[in-house]
């Protein structure tokens, strides 16, 4: 493909996120121990299966699908800043000509339908909500494709207050497992399974780069980067105080 190249402009917030998760392993929480424990529960995919991996931010998971089924796969994002990291990371583990990095909206992509044996999303989702990424992608499955999926997910009825007062302003469409299992089936899904990410996830893989980035942020005049800053904040402690009440789950669906 050819080399993306930094949007000309984004909107401020936006731009602002980007600039805070640049650089980093991970644009959101995930663990690698976690993945592959998901890839090895799987039912077996044909030879050179067909893979895509929708909002792969700076290529994490990309990387770790090409070298797991030695196959290609297309790797989508709307941020060129990461792509331009993702295929670096690629070339560093000599996967690059096992990725294609595509820049495009994956709740948009013009591919024909039913190609993927596989569509993974890790923490990308949300942007459509859970029932308009599965209406989205269920289209680009094979019958019988496989779709990897994680979701903000609530892990309790007796949600505390102030998770709740966050998280209805955040993303109001967050919703339990329990509803989102019955989504993913009245949308002709099988669900294989749910498996929560640890709360180790956010700590140990996210949080901490994030941080330091924040820090390294901090003294930015811009009054955006530190209206963001401010609400990444609010987000971490709420998350310090609550882990137990939500978090992300990950659903492993089948298209009927």
């Amino acid at each position: 493909m050819t080399e993306p190249q930094p949007a000309p402009h984004l909107d401020p917030v936006i731009a602002a996120l980007i600039e805070l998760h640049r650089g980093l392993d991970r644009q959101g929480p995930g663990d690698e121990a976690v993945s592959r424990r998901i890839l090895a529960q799987l039912p077996p995919l044909p030879p050179q299966p067909t893979i895509a991996d929708l909002g792969c931010g700076t290529g994490a998971s990309a990387v770790l699908l090409a070298d797991w089924f030695k196959t290609t796969v297309r790797a989508v994002d709307f941020a060129s800043d990461f792509l331009i990291e993702a295929a670096q990371r690629a070339e560093q583990r000599g996967l690059q000509n096992q990725i294609q990095w595509i820049e495009a909206d994956f709740g948009a992509l013009d591919w024909l339908p039913g190609e993927l044996d596989l569509l993974w999303s890790e923490g990308a989702a949300y942007n459509l909500t859970f029932a308009g990424a599965l209406a989205a992608w269920k289209p680009l499955l094979k019958p019988g494709g496989l779709a990897v999926i994680s979701e903000l997910s609530w892990f309790t009825e007796d949600i505390p207050a102030p998770a709740e007062a966050y998280w209805q302003q955040a993303y109001p469409a967050m919703a339990s497992e329990a509803d989102n299992i019955q989504t993913a089936l009245s949308q002709g899904f099988e669900v294989l399974g749910v498996e929560r990410l640890p709360a180790e996830a956010w700590w140990q893989n996210y949080y901490p780069p994030l941080k330091a980035k924040m820090q390294l942020l901090g003294n930015s005049p811009d009054p955006v980067m530190q209206a963001v800053i401010q609400d990444t904040e609010a987000e971490i402690d709420l998350f310090e105080r609550h882990s137990d009440a939500y978090g992300y789950s990950v659903y492993l669906l089948r298209r009927l």
